[in-house]
């Protein structure tokens, strides 16, 4: 599974942050980065509630 972001929707409310830290992470200007693009076999359903609650939709999986 592979998580995705588009950075022209991205408000970097940091929820996915608050869902999957070892995935997702806000650098210092406030730009979503993917940790870990392949996301780990243990962190599947985290991504996938942090996709879902992405206010602006701007996470996208692709399994």
């Amino acid at each position: 599974m592979k998580v995705s972001v588009d950075p022209m929707v991205c408000e970097a409310n940091g929820v996915c942050v608050g869902l999957a830290p070892e995935v997702f992470d806000l650098n210092d200007d406030d730009e979503l980065t993917i940790l870990q693009p392949e996301v780990p076999a243990d962190q599947a359903d985290l991504v996938r509630h942090a996709v879902r609650s992405c206010p602006k939709a701007a996470l996208s999986l692709e399994e």
